[in-house]
This record gives structure tokens, sequence and C-alpha cells, in this order.
């Protein structure tokens, strides 16, 4: 299929190839949510808690890579994109790890009981600056909420979605 080059922001050479997604995949992908959906939401909020921090503790482990990544595709220098671009989203798992484990999802109000629950497939679309950060807040708020996730990522910096898929496979979600 198609593929789009990235390039260092820097100079201009390329980076990485990526494949470039078709209406017909980004369908697939909703599909294949849909499907997933059904079980993901039927986790518990401790078990969702417990794959954000799983995540969280990946993305400090290939901090160095994602890094170097982000650097070449926003241009950003690697002490900054370390600290900033990989703290971030590392910090934003944890925190909805947290959030997910501490949240009332349960209430009585009145006579009613209130049930948050989860609602469905969310589509994420992500901007080329703070790239992971962004992709961060969007699919760790709604895993831990219990919804299926399909992004998109920028196609100025797409590289650093690919290695966020990668632990989240490794991790079994």
């Amino acid at each position: 299929g198609a593929t789009l080059t990235v390039t260092t922001s820097g100079t201009g050479e390329p980076y990485a190839t990526v494949p470039e997604g078709t209406v017909d995949e980004a369908n697939r992908a909703v599909d294949a949510a849909a499907a997933a959906f059904t079980s993901w939401s039927r986790t518990t909020p401790t078990e969702r808690a417990d794959f954000l921090q799983k995540i969280a503790d990946q993305l400090a482990l290939r901090s160095d890579e994602i890094a170097l990544t982000i650097a070449h595709e926003v241009g950003m220098p690697l002490a900054l994109a370390k600290s900033i671009q990989v703290g971030l989203p590392i910090a934003t798992f944890t925190d909805n790890a947290q959030r997910t484990r501490t949240f009332t999802w349960e209430e009585v109000v009145g006579n009613s009981l209130l049930v948050r629950e989860p609602v469905g497939v969310v589509v994420a679309i992500t901007p080329w600056n703070y790239p992971l950060h962004q992709i961060a807040n969007k699919v760790s708020a709604a895993l831990g909420a219990g919804c299926t996730v399909v992004l998109k990522p920028s196609e100025v910096a797409p590289v650093n979605a690919f290695l966020l898929a990668d632990i989240i496979d490794e991790i079994g979600l």
C-alpha cells in the first residue's frame, strides 16, 4: 500500500516510512475497536488502571528510543524531548491509572444509583506538536473509562504512535 515519508524536522531528511491508511482500513479499525469494546468495557477499573500503569512503566523503560524519535519528528533537543515529550506521557498514563482506581464509578443519588459506564469507541485525532502527550491524554482517559480507541496520529509525527502501539501490544492489551 501507499506510504508516508517522515522527515527529520531540523534537516528535512527522510527519517522513517510509515503506512498511509485508507478509508477502508479506518473503517476496519473502527469495527475492530467496536468488537474489542465488548470485552474491554467489562474489565474492572482496577484491571484497566493496571494496564495504564504498565504502559507508563514501559514508556519509561523505552524513554531514550521514544525521545530520539520525537526529537527527529518535531525538531526538539533530545534532552527536552526526553523530559517533556516522554516525561509528560508517562505522567499522564500514571495519573490516569490513579484516577481510574479512585474514580467514583457508582454512587447513590437520592433514591437512585448513578452508574458511570463505558460508552463505546473513541476516535482520537492528534497534532504534531507534543505528539505522544496528546495521544496519552486521549488514549489513557478513554482506556481508563473502559472505552476502546482508534487513533489517527499526525502525519508529521506518527512514528511515536507506532512505538506506543508496540508497547500496548507488548503488555498484552
